[in-house]
């Protein structure tokens, strides 16, 4: 009978009477040491470190945990990823939770992660400080990039809880100082989902246009009270960090209490003790402002004040160095005089010389020199009558001619030519006017004021 324990080397293998042990498949042995892991390690909770941190496009997440000693794999699925409150990286330490299993395609064993918390405050801070390094290097936190607050904003915009006691101190203290329009997004401040809330609100601060049914405001204010590095942890979220940084909107981070440091107190423009101490920083004191106006009017009239009494000081020194008015206006009044005196004796001789020129103009109208000028006058008017007799058309007509015009021109005719072409005449005579046609016959042409009348052209 053949030993199945012997070290004789055989070709194939046989069975071997009597033997229960049957060979196992690698699947069936991968199988069996499955269950029996899951069952004897349902739940376990390990410490770590993390090594090869990598979230698949899928959403879930692959790592390593390791110690000194030993290394073990690791998976998260993507529910889970998403619900961790922090960042996983590379050398942070931290404790899992979850079942162990076999992966049969690799006959590996690995964790199944269903939830992981850092181990420890000093893990904490070692995340922290980073992420502080990593955000840094990127410049989030040169104060090169930071603006300036406006002096007196018409309307902050305040990023908290609307239930705690954070804006209340802040809308208490605005309304001490100098009542602004306040407009509120509310968030949480802490636990899962408030690093998403927190920078979403900022980024929706600064995504609002001016002019819009909600206002654009001049300021931010990121702020929670006071707790433990647990309780701030979603003030040293990337996401809140790079929303703050890469706001065009000046913010105050107010997160904590005066000890409290967070990366968003970093990455904004400016960082404010305490919430309160963020509503001081943010406006001005109303009372102060007004002082400070009534000062300046004060100041400007006391000044104006002392410009017209200096002005009319210099205006009296002048004065006094200036004549006497009748050592100004005596050379004036005696030149005066002396033009007055002038005038008169230049008067009296122009009335002279008027007056003589007036007396030999009323010789020259004496009326025997104006009888004889009309008897001059009369005498070429006569002259002139005459020749206009002389030239008088129609004086020739007493002697028994007559005047022969156009008719319809009036235009007197001087040729038989112009008779011919004017066909309708008239022929005047001394006492009277007798119309006539010019008439053709025989060769000839004849001026007739009867049809048995006719004169020979």
């Amino acid at each position: 009978m053949p030993d199945p324990f012997s070290d004789e080397v055989r070709l194939v293998a046989e069975p071997v009477p009597g033997d229960n042990a049957l060979a196992l498949s690698v699947g069936e042995l991968s199988s069996k040491l499955k269950r029996m892991v899951e069952g004897e390690f349902g739940h376990v909770r390990l410490r770590g470190e993390i090594s090869g941190y990598k979230r698949a496009t899928s959403g879930h997440v692959y790592m390593s945990l390791k110690d000194d000693a030993a290394v073990i794999d690791g998976v998260m699925w993507k529910g889970s990823a998403a619900a961790l409150p922090f960042v996983p990286q590379d050398g942070i330490e931290v404790i899992a939770t979850g079942k162990l299993t076999i992966y049969p395609g690799r006959s590996k064993y690995q964790i199944v992660i269903e939830r992981m918390e850092l181990a420890g405050a000093g893990a904490l801070m070692a995340l922290l400080e980073k992420l502080r390094a990593t955000l840094a290097g990127e410049g989030l936190f040169d104060g090169a990039r930071k603006k300036p607050l406006p002096f007196m904003p018409r309307v902050i915009g305040v990023v908290t809880s609307p239930t705690g006691a954070v804006i209340r101190d802040i809308l208490h203290r605005l309304e001490d100082r100098c009542p602004t329009h306040v407009v509120v997004w509310p968030v949480k401040v802490q636990g899962e989902g408030a690093a998403a809330e927190i920078a979403a609100a900022v980024r929706g601060f600064d995504a609002l246009a001016p002019g819009g049914p909600v206002p654009r405001p001049d300021l931010v204010i990121v702020a929670r009270g006071g707790g433990s590095i647990e309780d701030l942890w979603a003030f040293n979220e990337e996401a809140v960090v790079r929303a703050v940084a890469g706001c065009s909107i000046p913010i105050i981070s107010a997160v904590g209490h005066e000890t409290d440091t967070t990366l968003c107190d970093h990455a904004a423009d400016l960082r404010a003790p305490t919430p309160t101490a963020a509503a001081e920083i943010a406006v001005p004191v109303l009372a102060d402002l007004r002082l400070t106006i009534a000062s300046h009017g004060t100041r400007t009239e006391r000044c104006a004040r002392r410009y017209v009494e200096r002005g009319r000081e210099r205006l009296d020194a002048l004065a006094r160095l200036l004549p006497k008015r009748d050592a100004l206006l005596g050379p004036q009044r005696q030149r005066a005089d002396d033009a007055g005196a002038r005038l008169d004796r230049g008067l009296e001789r122009r009335v002279t010389r008027a007056r003589s020129d007036l007396g030999q103009a009323a010789g020259a109208l004496r009326p025997a020199v104006l009888v004889r000028q009309a008897e001059r006058a009369r005498d070429r008017l006569d002259a002139t009558w005459r020749l206009v007799q002389s030239l008088n058309p129609d004086r020739i007509l007493e002697r028994g001619y007559a005047r022969i015009t156009a008719r319809a021109g009036g235009e007197t005719l001087s040729s038989a030519a112009a008779v011919r072409r004017a066909g309708a005449v008239s022929l005047r005579f001394r006492d009277g006017t007798v119309d006539a046609r010019v008439e053709r016959g025989g060769g000839k042409t004849y001026v007739a004021t009867t049809p048995d009348q006719q004169t020979l052209l």
